[in-house]
Parts: C-alpha cells; structure tokens; sequence
C-alpha cells in the first residue's frame, strides 16, 4: 500500500509525488515493487534489503540519497510469539523522502491519515523526520514491553498451580519477545551514534532530538534486559515448581492407594476358603465392613497429623 503526503508530518495526502513529499509504504505487492524501482528509482537491492526480515539496521550515505533502516517493534501472531521486530527503511533523496516497511506497524500506521499530524509544525527537515521515527519507536518498545510484564504476571499466576509445560512454553516465547527487543534496540542504538557521529545534526532541534530518542532508547533496552534476567531466573525457578507440583500430585494419588489398601487387604483375609470363626455370624458381614471403614478412617487421620494430605 502506497500513500504519498506533501510534507514529512502527513498532513495533506497527494496522488502524484513531487519535490519534497513523502512517501509511505507498507507490505508492497509486486507491482508496487516494480513503481519503486520504476518511477521513484529505488536501487533493487535497498528494496530487496528493507523487505528482508532478518536485515541488520544500518545506515548508508550516497552522493545522490541516504539510506537507514531501523528495526521496529510489530505485533505478531506467528508461532504464538506476541510482539517481534521488523526492519523500516528510510530513503531519501533531493526530490522526496521515502518509508518502506515490510508490514503494518503503530510506527507509521497506514489506517491514520496524518501519523505525525500533532507534531506537523516541528519536522522541519529530513534528519529530524528520522529521529521523530527513532524516538515513536522507542516509545512504542516501552509500550509492548510493559504488555509483555502483564502477559508474564498472568502465566506466573497459572504456573503456580500448573502440572505441565503448557505455561512454561508462554514464558518462553515471552522471553524470545524480550531477546528481539534487546537485539533490535542496541542496533538501533548503534545507527543513532552514526548519526551523531556523521555532522549530518545541524540545528539545536535536531541536537535535543537526538538526545531524546537516545534516552528513550536506552530506557527501553535497560527495561528488556530487566525483564529479560527476571524471566531467565523465573523459568528455572517454575520448572521446579512444576516439578514439585508433580510430586504432590503422586504423593497424594500414593496415600489414596494405600487408604484403599486397607479395606481390600481385610477383604482378601476374610474372604478365603479357610475357617476364620465368623463364617456362620449373622454379623460378619457389617463387622468387617465397620473394621474395614475404621482402619481406613485412622490412616487418614494418621496422614493427616503428619500432613501428608
């Protein structure tokens, strides 16, 4: 999907492009490919790069245009992994500035007319359009984390009661959330000391920017790593309880096992071919089943005092 707007805020969308426009594009069919490299003259290989889902974010300086990619945070259904990370291409050049991502994302939503519409009087130029990026993805990294620590306190509640490794695997695909962010966010990290470091920041509003998409972005590397060694000791730690729930388990399925001993051990005596001296008692029959139900009764009284029940 192809939107093309006036200026970087996204606050008049246009059908044609012209010079100083921007140009979003999210999850582009094969024709749309074939425009890029057509009539906005993408080299073939950035596209292929951006549409990459493993690609390293990076940054590129041209004579003629300017490439960075960044990694962004997504949300995901694949495997039962709630949130992963994607890369977001920023391509500019002298006539229009261009955004690809390989799909729809909170970053750049393609379902709002104007994404920046509250901050359209402050982007002012192209590398302050780039960090406004930087800083919206740090903010959403915090956001998704602190769903993730909510998904997490959940599973915790259910794993305290939990027999099986259903729960476990939730943790673990928790944790493979906070391994993406962690990775994404310190490449990411690297791509802003590039920028720092390339004297392409000229102005003092792009000088506070930066800053702030570095503060952001480290607060939310220092929040998944957080999370990360929670999770890393909570999952040894539950597969010991699990572990112990199990035991609990057998332990009173054993003491049920040995309660119903009792009364079948007395039925197997009693009920042999040899004389036991009851055999013509009309109160047999109600004397071993009162016997059978008070030995039964003391051992659970006797389990119950050692609190094995």
């Amino acid at each position: 999907m192809i939107k093309i707007f006036e200026t970087f805020g996204g606050y008049v969308e246009i059908k044609e492009p012209h010079k100083g426009c921007w140009v979003n594009i999210t999850h582009p069919s094969a024709e749309e490919i074939k425009k890029l490299t057509g009539e906005f003259g993408l080299p073939g290989d950035v596209i292929t790069d951006i549409l990459d889902q493993d690609e390293r974010p990076r940054i590129e300086f041209e004579d003629e245009w300017t490439l960075i990619i960044m990694r962004i945070p997504v949300e995901s259904t694949n495997n039962g992994v709630p949130f992963q990370t994607v890369p977001l291409g920023i391509f500019i050049t002298e006539n229009f500035t261009l955004t690809l991502c390989l799909q729809n994302n909170e970053v750049l939503p393609m379902d709002k007319p104007s994404p920046f519409r509250e901050q359209y009087n402050q982007i002012t130029d192209s590398i302050n359009f780039i960090l406004r990026l930087f800083l919206r993805s740090g903010n959403l990294y915090m956001k998704y984390l602190k769903q993730i620590n909510h998904m997490t306190s959940m599973i915790e509640q259910d794993l305290e009661k939990s027999i099986k490794n259903k729960e476990l695997n939730k943790l673990l695909k928790m944790e493979k959330c906070l391994v993406y962010f962690i990775t994404s966010i310190k490449a990411n990290e690297i791509v802003l000391a590039k920028l720092r470091n390339s004297k392409k920041i000229t102005t003092e509003i792009n000088e506070d920017l930066l800053e702030d998409a570095f503060i952001e972005n480290k607060q939310a590397l220092e929040m998944a790593q957080i999370y990360s060694d929670i999770q890393s000791g909570m999952m040894d730690a539950f597969a010991s309880v699990i572990s112990n729930n199990l035991n609990d388990v057998m332990k009173q399925l054993t003491l049920i096992s040995i309660i119903l001993m009792i009364p079948t051990l007395i039925a197997s005596l009693f009920g042999m071919n040899v004389p036991n001296l009851m055999e013509n008692s009309a109160w047999a029959m109600p004397a071993i089943l009162m016997g059978s139900l008070l030995l039964s009764i003391l051992g659970v009284i006797l389990f119950r005092k050692r609190q094995w029940f």
